[in-house]
């Protein structure tokens, strides 16, 4: 019989959708060619991409062998039923009476061997004229009170092993019915080395689906102003076998990506002259736009954005990843940094106020887009979501919004010509923001708040926009080139403000659309 080596799981590097496994094993071998079998391993190996190496010699031949084997005896845990932990219990119980039951057997014969002996010298006395018939009489009332009181015991310990026994089989009835185990498939490694002898070192290699990994984060924001990030890797496998003290590198490499260009097609232009409406009309729409930041839009791309480099971490400690499917957090990186914190809101999106940190990305690595939970001095407050970060790039959260503040946005639009022999049509849209801050009797101090307001941005000459500075009270602090309009406000407890914005649109006649 060929005997089975361990091989166990040293180091994983776990991608996007898959987890490359690796093995190594310290062997003995004898000089010449030789076949080993070695495992388990996981039966969702892939064969195409094994690959095994010895420190000293050659592999010949390398091949994945996979056999049902019904699955090991374990204790019960935790997700299973209660029917599970009964027949556990019942066994229990079978083996502490089964080992009661020795105990009293033993004794029992002890008694009887005492008993024997007894006899032997009462009628050995008896002979030699020695006669202490008291004596005699206490030993053996005593023997034969420990006998029967030991032998009750035996027969109360066979009828409770007799009753365990059969609630153990219609336990175990139940579970067959109701809870069958499937048996599990196994893969074993069937290696042919050529080695020329004594200690070597065999390295293998492969691919694994049903493993991957997400990043994740924990922002804590303290009190003097300071964010503490901590990068984590979110884990799930389910391969069939535990990664226990592994060597744990996390990749956004897509392998299962074609390395092929896409096919080039057609395009045909044609020119046509414009009709004598389109000359006399330009077709204009108002539209949302996001404004673009670095890094590549992830929209419609599921998986880890990356900013369209791979990126490499590694736990800083061996790392261990039960095969259960269920996520498990793996520490990477923390680091500390000053941050800039605003209350700010932007009323057309959202009526709340909320509390927004901005720092720079000192982790040494680039942050990858993830899920963040937020951790202020009161403690968890929510989760947010981080955009891919490079290192060294700026970044912000937003720690949730703030009861102490409302806001109220009202809206007019008026529409008139601009002048009797104007051909323009003019539109003056004033919007209102109502700024309040409910304060305790605690609060003594003025707060900031910053408010943000968008105008259209015309990318066309026959519509025109502009901003009524006049008439807005008060004036913008800044209008960037978006139209956001931002104004940096005081608020003492207690307070109101209310902000005034008044722009203009005008267009042609040949405008249609808006």
């Amino acid at each position: 019989m060929t005997t089975t080596t361990p091989l166990p799981v040293t180091a994983v590097t776990c991608l996007e959708d898959r987890a490359l496994v690796e093995r190594s094993v310290e062997l003995d071998l004898a000089p010449g060619v030789q076949r080993l079998r070695l495992g388990p391993v996981t039966a969702l190996a892939a064969d195409l991409t094994l690959r095994a190496e010895l420190s000293t010699g050659s592999v010949l031949d390398t091949r994945i062998t996979r056999i049902w084997t019904p699955p090991a005896p374990e204790p019960p845990g935790d997700q299973d039923s209660e029917l599970r932990h009964r027949v556990h219990a019942l066994e229990q119980e079978q083996a502490e009476l089964g080992a009661e039951r020795l105990r009293l057997t033993a004794r029992l014969a002890l008694l009887g061997q005492l008993a024997t002996d007894l006899l032997r010298e009462i009628a050995e006395g008896a002979g030699q004229g020695e006669t202490e018939p008291a004596r005699w009489t206490r030993e053996l009332d005593r023997v034969d009170a420990e006998r029967e009181e030991y032998g009750e015991r035996l027969r109360a310990t066979d009828a409770r092993l007799i009753i365990a026994e059969e609630d153990h089989a219609r336990a175990e009835a139940a579970v067959e019915l109701s809870e069958r185990e499937q048996p599990e498939l196994l893969g074993f490694l069937e290696l042919t080395v050529d080695s020329p002898g004594g200690p070597n070192r065999l390295t293998v290699s492969h691919l694994t689906p049903c493993a991957l990994w997400r990043p994740a984060y924990r922002a804590t924001l303290a009190e003097d102003g300071a964010l503490t990030l901590e990068t984590e890797a979110v884990v799930w496998q389910a391969t069939g076998e535990d990664w226990s003290g592994v060597e744990l590198t996390l990749s956004t490499a897509r392998s299962a990506l074609a390395g092929e260009p896409p096919r080039l097609t057609e395009d045909v232009l044609t020119l046509r002259p414009r009709t004598t409406e389109e000359r006399r009309t330009v077709e204009v729409e108002l539209r949302e736009q996001a404004i673009g930041s670095t890094g590549p839009a992830t929209d419609g791309l599921p998986g880890v954005d990356d900013g369209g480099e791979v990126r490499v971490l590694r736990a800083p400690a061996p790392a261990r990843i039960p095969r259960d499917g269920r996520s498990h957090r793996v520490p990477l990186t923390v680091f500390s940094t000053p941050a800039t914190s605003e209350y700010s809101c932007a009323p057309e999106l959202s009526p709340l106020v909320t509390r927004v940190a901005r720092f720079t990305n000192a982790a040494g690595h680039a942050l990858l887009a993830g899920p963040v939970d937020l951790v202020l001095g009161s403690g968890f407050t929510g989760r947010a979501e981080l955009e891919f970060t490079a290192p060294g790039a700026p970044a912000e959260l937003s720690f949730g919004s703030s009861d102490a503040y409302r806001v109220l946005r009202e809206t007019e639009e008026t529409r008139s010509s601009a002048g009797a022999l104007s051909s323009r049509t003019v539109q003056t849209r004033t919007v209102r923001l109502h700024l309040s801050r409910f304060a305790g009797p605690d609060e003594h101090t003025d707060q900031p708040v910053t408010l943000r307001e968008r105008i259209p941005v015309s990318e066309v000459a026959a519509v025109e926009v502009r901003l009524r500075k006049e008439l807005c009270s008060p004036a913008p602090d800044d209008l960037d080139a978006d139209g956001i309009a931002r104004w940096q406000l005081t608020l003492p407890p207690g307070g109101r403000r209310t902000v005034t914005l008044v722009y203009e649109v005008s267009a042609t006649a040949k405008v249609a659309g808006l």
